[in-house]
């Protein structure tokens, strides 16, 4: 036993997890002081003279007049898509997800007997309980978006700290939410169980399975969302009119920044919320057949549920350095702000981390390795968890420099512009290929060394160590969206240049990070997968696998080819989309009299239907190859199969996930080094319109669908696959293999 006692643990965990929900809840109200609203400078208490608003940007009443019309548009677009993900859906809206939830159940009851409907019919409720928190994430960036706007105009230090505390919300909301429910699931599911704690665990398992369910939705769904209106926008508005970015008179825009709405913010928190449930279900249940589950050990038992309780407190401390110990002056401090928060709540969390694998666990123990038993030490433990942490903040800072345009490779791949769009693509690919090698490697001793300590234990907790500090991860991520919706409404509010700049200096800082998220997302998803392959081996009875056996290697060849099957129903799906996107575009400039000077309104709404129908619609095909391999391959052909399929798409989809993600992004940033001009060689390639920086627009609009839907979807492919495999394996271990039977 360890030090910490069971009364102790039992009222640690939900406290944290309230503390994380009130503390999200005070930045949400010290956000929602900043009114948009006409009179928002007498109601915020600043005269005049304190807004350092431009003699050239309109009367301040228009200026706020103007953002509560344009949040509320963006609001409306947002509400068209949410509404048709709940099961109160309106009259005319899609029912696509709710058929693909309702399968799930149903598999529950029919394939896996030995799970009660009680159980069934609590883990059905996680899908409901993650897409109310992505729900409201996105909500609150909405809520968010034009009054970072308006606090600009105070100065770029005011907008930071309301763009920074939205995500915030997001990020405590969904860490303290995911524990608290987790928490109490395990309590409800144990009058049931009883002392049977290995049943227990192992039915807990079907809360990450509800968790990586909505992950797909929120990823694939809102990604295809995203760039379809993205692309449509960039290509028409910019590239074909010469318009700016964010241009009102663009059709598109309104969609544009649902968009950046939907597919970051219910992207990027539903897969985090995922990998947060399925890493936390993947090491619950290895406990429970070690020697903490069979002594009946409940603190050592909830060592992953006291890391993520630790986190949020650690979290905590970590977002008052940015909001209130340390205040933003000049653009150039944003990004490196940005930066500490990775860096002070990775070494805070180490601390953290020595503290509760002393407290929590017994100086020696046992755990299950695959039929046999390992003795760990609680030190062993200590290393596990900080090389998933570490590993983490290494592949954050790789991603950055090869993302953000203050580095050399994204400079290069500006430079390469000069001679046109086709060099612009060759330097892309070359940098997102050779952008996978350190993050590889940091996978790779983090795998190796928790297995060699803890075994498949140790994989499942270093896998919580990388996501221990997801309130951060997601704060900073949330961070971007937010602050290019700003620089958006302040375009399309008609504000001054100086007010511009200054959104645009936080969008760039949002995009390293956004593309740094990206990168924690896919490592934690690697290690996630790996434990929960772990858990289906042990589940289903599985002595070795074998890559030398055909039924094993053929799972694994077609396993590898699954992530780039994925990756082409999802660009064709942004393509498809795209193309009636930019269709409707040219259609509404060619017929409305008056668009293009500016004297008559766009139908924004038509644009935001195309993207609605396009990312419900198109999702289908990609969700059904993700849900359906693992049942069609442990049916007909076992758990052998299986588990090769599971272990060759978590191998190749990891690499193709990193490439594109920082292929996309570095596409992406290399034109905004171009439009911004900030040293003499990106002035050469510039200014906008130039050849240069058209080309540079041609890579940012073929890498958009990379780097924010096919990149980012894997990590749901080879998550949800394992997942989903992992709570089948007892129906396939005694059923499957039907073809190999008949032959």
């Amino acid at each position: 036993m360890g030090v910490m006692g069971e009364a102790f643990t039992q009222l640690l965990i939900p406290v944290a997890a309230l503390v994380g929900i009130g503390f999200a809840l005070l930045q949400w109200l010290l956000v929602s002081k900043v009114k948009v609203s006409a009179d928002s400078d007498l109601n915020n208490g600043y005269s005049d003279r304190l807004i350092e608003e431009e003699e050239e940007g309109i009367d301040h009443e228009d200026v706020a007049a103007k953002c509560a019309e344009i949040q509320n548009a963006i609001s409306v677009g947002e509400l068209s898509l949410s509404p048709s993900l709940w099961f109160e859906i309106p009259e005319g809206q899609p029912h696509f997800c709710l058929p693909s939830i309702g399968t799930l159940a149903s598999s529950w009851v029919f394939l896996v007997p030995s799970f009660s409907s009680f159980s069934v019919q609590l883990r059905a409720s996680a899908p409901k309980v993650s897409l109310a928190l992505i729900t409201q994430a996105v909500y609150i960036a909405t809520y968010a978006n034009a009054r970072t706007t308006l606090e600009a105009r105070k100065g770029v230090g005011k907008a930071f700290i309301v763009a920074f505390r939205s995500g915030a919300v997001m990020g405590f909301l969904l860490a303290a939410s995911g524990l608290l429910v987790l928490y109490v699931s395990i309590h409800l599911f144990s009058l049931y169980y009883g002392d049977d704690w290995e049943g227990l665990y192992e039915s807990i398992t079907g809360y990450g399975l509800g968790g990586s369910s909505m992950a797909l939705f929120g990823r694939v769904g809102g990604g295809i969302y995203t760039k379809a209106a993205d692309v449509g926008a960039d290509l028409v508005g910019k590239v074909e009119r010469n318009i700016p970015e964010d241009d009102p008179r663009n059709p598109a825009v309104i969609a544009d920044n649902v968009g950046d709405n939907v597919g970051d913010i219910a992207g990027m928190g539903s897969d985090l919320f995922g990998s947060y449930a399925e890493a936390s279900c993947a090491a619950l249940f290895v406990a429970s057949i070690s020697s903490f589950g069979i002594s009946h050990d409940y603190t050592a038992m909830s060592f992953p549920l006291i890391i993520s309780s630790v986190g949020i407190v650690v979290c905590l401390g970590t977002t008052l350095f940015a909001t209130d110990f340390v205040e933003i002056k000049n653009v150039s401090e944003i990004e490196p702000s940005l930066k500490r928060q990775l860096l002070i709540s990775t070494i805070l969390m180490t601390a953290g981390i020595a503290v509760v694998s002393f407290f929590a666990l017994p100086s020696e123990f046992t755990l299950f390795n695959f039929g046999s038993t390992k003795t760990v030490k609680n030190w062993h433990l200590f290393f596990c968890v900080s090389i998933g942490l570490w590993a983490g903040l290494v592949i954050g800072y790789i991603t950055e420099y090869y993302t953000s345009n203050a580095y050399s490779p994204v400079q290069d791949v500006a430079d390469s512009c000069r001679t046109g769009a086709a060099t612009n693509v060759i330097f892309g690919l070359a940098l997102g290929y050779k952008s996978v090698i350190i993050p590889i490697f940091a996978i790779a001793i983090a795998i190796y060394v928790s297995f060699s300590m803890a075994a498949m234990y140790g994989i499942a907790v270093a896998a919580l160590g990388m996501l221990s500090t997801i309130a951060t991860g997601l704060a900073i991520d949330a961070y971007g969206p937010i602050s290019d919706n700003a620089g958006g409404i302040a375009e399309m509010a008609g504000m001054s240049h100086k007010i511009r700049q200054r959104t645009d200096a936080l969008d760039a800082a949002g995009n390293t990070t956004a593309a740094i998220g990206k990168g924690f997302a896919i490592g934690s998803a690697a290690l996630v997968s790996l434990a929960l392959f772990g858990a289906f081996v042990s589940r289903a009875g599985i002595e070795t696998v074998d890559v030398l056996t055909p039924k094993v290697f053929i799972g694994l060849i077609v396993g590898a080819m699954l992530p780039y099957w994925f990756s082409a129903m999802t660009m064709k799906s942004v393509g498809s989309a795209a193309l009636k996107m930019v269709e409707e575009v040219r259609r509404q400039f060619n017929t409305i009299p008056g668009l293009m000077e500016g004297r008559a309104k766009p139908d924004y709404a038509t644009c935001v239907k195309i993207s609605t129908d396009a990312s419900l619609r198109e999702m289908i095909p990609p969700g059904a190859l993700v849900m359906l391999t693992p049942l069609i391959a442990g049916t007909l052909f076992g758990v052998e199969t299986l588990a090769g399929v599971l272990a060759g798409s978590l191998v190749s989809g990891v690499q193709v996930a990193i490439s594109a993600s920082n292929t996309g992004g570095a596409w992406d940033n290399a034109k905004k080094y171009i439009e911004a001009g900030a040293s003499e060689h990106a002035r050469s390639l510039g200014p906008k319109g130039s050849d240069p920086h058209k080309a540079a627009v041609i890579g940012d609009t073929i890498g958009d669908p990379l780097k924010d839907t096919s990149g980012p979807s894997l990590n749901i492919l080879i998550k949800l696959m394992a997942v989903e495999s992992l709570v089948f394996a007892p129906f396939f271990a005694a059923h499957g293999g039907l073809l190999f039977k008949l032959l």
